[in-house]
Formats: structure tokens, C-alpha cells, sequence
């Protein structure tokens, strides 16, 4: 089942196991029960610290479960973890055995002392590519704490499952056989919502940090450009971020990163953030921005945080990027996770042989009703202008489809559903004006990025699009405030351009520091 190169990869990886682990398989007689039973047995033969069983009584089946002699299940997957799970297959294979874990020793001690029983299901596709994030934290709890378990479910090979518990979204938590999160969530994230304690404490600690030469505003490609090249200059830097990685995290395929032919988005951010950990800068994840007050004449630039807590600087470099552009119509909120999505890759599989359609006829919208042909029955791409705007390669290849309709000139203004998931969309035809129905079972919107600017307004010089003016230094309309990334007015919207404009930011601020009299 695994190719030579990836058995040989695989061997080298088992030869780091510290102790034995068994491999206890739950089957039914399902090809798909066959196909596990010869991945575990091919495993088995890479080490011989690895053995197989099959006499597992798990409610899912198929489904195996990787443990100790002699230990309580904690680790299990149902289906098999191929595509971005494999990753998860072998860290918990590692991680089972007592290989120790790349997390900080607070955060493990933190995990350690969690209370009670807690049981995570978490439902995923195997296209999904924020999902290994999910399963691999959940599978490190359940490691490092004896009161935790966790379970991944391949929603396509348990659809039934799928069903009853009325899941349209993967990445979808469970603790304890209730809803508990949806979409990426990182270790640290899930850490801090099962210790309730944990926000208090990092307030607190916050509160109390010196100020800062420079800090970033954001965890992206041009804060983390920021970031390094601020600590090179051996200035005191800080990083704030809501989501460390920010954007990045939800782009699969990259091929445009010059030097670098492939990647993805959560490998990128990874590497984005072990870069900026080899400096001294001190990062503060998992933390929103509320509000900025500009510096006074030889005063501190204070940046205030939804928790509480307040940060001062002499200089601030703002790099808050983008998100998903919404339609904001009726129903759209009300039946998001349920119906309506913003990732097909993730998504995707969940719909297989139904009807959606995808808002948006850009690139990432005809790339998006591409992609989803090949898995639904039939995709309607609703474009508002009178032409598609999609490169036309993308546009010949969507034409090619059978299983593919386009309507042009379409104003999406409704999201239609029974209260518990979709069932159509309302649109205007913008030409007749009469108001139309589809029948639809799931929505794919791909209509643009806006960027992260709300809580600047009245305080910098925003653009009628929301972004932040800035010079060609990356200056903003507050002195010792910069700015850089897809937040701002430079154009382009692309990782290595925020890349630039960060560094150019970050020698900007360190610039005015020089110039100001402020020491550094």
C-alpha cells in the first residue's frame, strides 16, 4: 500500500520509537477493513518495536487504535490515514511510544494538568489540509494526559455518521459527545479553551512587559518579515497575533514562492514561525487587537488587546493582512459549517454527490467550481459581473466540464435552509431583474479578501477599501506607526510582496528610531 520511498521514509522515522507500540485493529469484512489491515501489517514490518492485533472492539469500523502494551486506548483513527493525515499516523506512532514532542515545556505541564475525562471525535476529510493540525494537538493531549482521548473519523468513509450528527464542515470537534470547535485550531487554542483559567494568566503576564522598541501587529508573512528583521538590528521586539501564521493557514498549494517550486499554506507558517522563535522576540499568540493610541509627542505608541491588557512601543508596524470577503446576505451567517463554506479543498468531500454551487468568478472561484466538479454532481458558478475574470485557461478548462453551469450577471441575495442546514440560494438576475431559486445542498464563497483594518478606523488614514495608506517606506499618518502586508494600499495582494513591504516596515520603524532620538 505505501510506495518504496515512502516505506523508506517511514522506516527511518521508526527507528527513532522509544517503546514498543501496538497497533489494535477494529474491523468489519469492507474493502476499506482490507486496506487498513495491510497498511498496519506493513508498518508492523518496518520495526520491530510495531505489532498488530485485530481483535479491537471499537464502536467504528474499520478503525485501529495505536497504544503501549498493557495502556488504556487513547490514540485511535477510523478510516485510513492517508492524503494529510499521514503526517498524524506517524507522529502518533512517535509520540505513543514517549518520543518527546517539539512544544514548549509550559505548555506540556499545562496539558499535564488538565482535569477530568475528556473524550475529542474529531471529524475530517483526508483533502482537508487544516485538519492534521486539529487531530495532531488532540492526539498530543490524549499522549501527555491519561484523562484524554481522541479519535479521528474520516467523514467520507463514515457518511451515516456524518449525517446524524448534521456535520457540513471539516475540520468538527466533539468533547465528550458534544459540538465543541470548528476549523483550524492550534494546540495552544484548544489548550486555552479547556483551561479556563489560562486568559486570566496570560493578561496578567502581559500586562506587565516592558515596552517594546518595535512590535508587530499580526503573525502573517509580513509580521514575521517584521519581526526577524527587527530582532537583527537588536532591538527589543514583540509580536502580537490573533493567529500566528494568519492567512497562510488557510492556502493550500503555493507554487509562487520564488526558490521553493511547492508547499502549503500550515507548512509555510510553520517554518514562518521557527524562523522568528531562532531571535529574541517575544510572541504573544492568541491575542486580539482592539485598539491603537498613537503616541503623544516623545511618548509610547499603546496598542490595547481584547483581553485587557495593554502593550506600549516606540514604534509599531501594523500587519493585520486579510480574510475571507463574505456576501453578507440572509442566511449566510445562520447556516455557515452547515451549507456554507469558504474552503473547497477542506469542504469538499463532505458534498460528494450533491449540488452546490460557488459565488465568485475570479480565479479562486472557477478554480473552486474545478476542483468540486470532480467530487459533487453538479456545480453552479454565479458570477455578479457580465464576464468571468478568471484567467482563461482556468475559464477553458470550467467550460470543458459537463457538471458545471455558469450564470452571469447574478446577485446573490439569499441563503435558503430548514434551520438545520442549506437547501438553495436566492439570486437577482441583474439584467431581467427578476429574483430566482436554486436548489443547492451546499455554497462555496470565493469572492475576494477585505482587510483586517475595522479597529483602525478614525485612528490611521484608511483607503475607501479599508486598507492603510502607506509610503513607499511603509509609513502610515501617524508618525512611528508603519504598516505592510495585504492590510495596506500596497498592491499585489501576494505572500512575498508582504514579505517585502514587512522587512521595508521593520527598517522603516528602526529608521525613525534613529531619526527620532529615541535610544534604541
Amino acid at each position: 500500500m505505501l510506495g518504496t520511498t515512502i516505506k523508506t521514509q517511514l522506516k527511518a522515522y521508526l527507528e527513532r520509537l522509544v517503546n514498543p507500540i501496538e497497533l489494535i485493529a477494529s474491523l468489519d469484512a469492507s474493502a476499506t477493513a482490507q486496506e487498513m489491515r495491510d497498511l498496519l501489517l506493513e508498518i508492523a514490518t518496518l520495526s520491530d518495536k510495531v505489532s498488530v492485533r485485530e481483535d479491537g472492539t471499537a464502536a467504528f469500523k474499520p478503525s485501529f487504535a495505536i497504544t503501549r502494551p498493557g495502556e488504556e486506548i487513547r490514540v485511535q483513527f477510523a478510516g485510513i490515514p492517508m492524503g494529510h493525515e499521514f503526517t498524524s499516523l506517524v507522529l502518533a506512532l512517535l509520540q505513543v511510544s514517549g518520543y518527546p514532542p517539539k512544544v514548549e515545556a509550559e505548555l506540556i505541564e499545562q496539558i499535564r494538568t488538565l482535569p477530568g475525562k475528556l473524550r475529542f471525535e474529531t471529524f475530517i476529510s483526508l483533502t482537508c489540509h487544516n485538519c492534521p493540525d486539529v487531530v495532531q494537538a488532540l492526539n498530543l493531549l490524549a499522549v501527555l494526559n491519561p484523562g484524554i482521548s481522541s479519535i479521528m473519523i474520516d467523514g467520507a468513509a463514515f457518511q451515516d455518521e456524518v449525517t446524524a450528527r448534521k456535520i457540513m464542515a471539516v475540520p468538527t470537534v466533539f468533547l465528550n459527545g458534544e459540538p465543541f470547535g470548528q476549523g483550524r485550531m492550534t494546540l495552544e487554542e484548544i489548550v486555552a479553551k479547556l483551561d479556563t483559567g489560562a486568559a486570566s494568566r496570560d493578561t496578567e503576564k502581559i500586562g506587565q512587559k516592558a515596552p517594546f522598541d518595535l512590535l508587530v501587529v499580526g503573525g502573517g508573512p509580513a509580521g514575521s518579515a517584521s519581526a526577524i528583521y527587527a530582532a537583527r538590528k537588536g532591538i527589543r521586539t514583540g509580536v502580537v497575533a490573533e493567529r500566528f501564521g494568519g492567512q497562510v493557514l488557510d492556502t493550500m498549494g503555493i507554487e509562487n514562492f520564488i526558490s521553493v517550486q511547492h508547499t502549503e499554506g500550515p507548512r509555510l507558517a510553520s517554518a514562518l514561525e521557527q524562523h522568528v522563535k531562532e531571535y529574541d522576540v517575544d510572541i504573544m499568540n492568541l491575542q486580539r487587537v482592539e485598539a491603537l493610541i498613537p503616541a503623544a509627542s516623545g511618548g509610547l505608541t499603546e496598542v490595547h488587546l481584547a483581553s485587557g491588557a495593554i502593550l506600549k512601543s516606540k514604534t509599531v508596524v501594523i500587519a493585520t493582512g486579510a480574510r475571507w470577503r463574505e456576501m453578507n446576505v440572509p442566511g449566510e451567517r445562520e447556516y455557515r459549517g452547515r451549507g456554507v463554506a469558504y474552503c473547497p479543498h477542506c469542504d469538499g468531500p463532505l458534498f460528494k454527490g450533491k449540488r452546490v454551487a460557488v459565488v465568485g468568478g475570479g480565479n479562486s472561484g472557477v478554480e473552486a467550481a474545478i476542483d468540486l466538479a470532480g467530487i459533487v454532481s453538479h456545480v453552479t458558478l454565479l458570477e455578479f459581473d457580465s464576464v468571468l475574470r478568471a484567467d482563461a485557461v482556468l475559464q477553458a478548462k470550467l467550460h470543458s466540464l459537463p457538471n458545471v453551469t455558469v450564470i452571469k450577471s447574478a446577485q446573490t441575495s439569499e441563503v435558503s435552509g430548514d434551520s438545520n442546514k442549506v437547501t438553495g440560494l436566492f439570486y437577482k438576475d441583474r439584467i431581467s431583474g427578476e429574483t430566482l431559486w436554486i436548489e443547492l445542498e451546499g455554497i462555496f464563497v470565493q469572492i475576494g479578501l477585505l482587510p483586517n483594518t475595522d479597529w483602525l478606523k478614525g485612528t490611521l488614514t484608511l483607503s475607501p477599501r479599508g486598507e492603510i495608506e502607506v509610503d513607499a517606506r511603509g509609513q502610515t499618518s501617524a508618525p512611528g506607526i508603519f504598516a505592510a502586508g495585504d492590510a495596506t494600499t500596497s498592491p499585489f495582494k501576494q505572500i512575498i510582496i508582504a514579505m517585502g513591504d514587512g522587512a521595508k516596515a521593520s527598517l522603516g520603524a528602526f529608521d525613525h528610531l534613529i531619526r527620532s532620538g529615541a535610544p534604541a
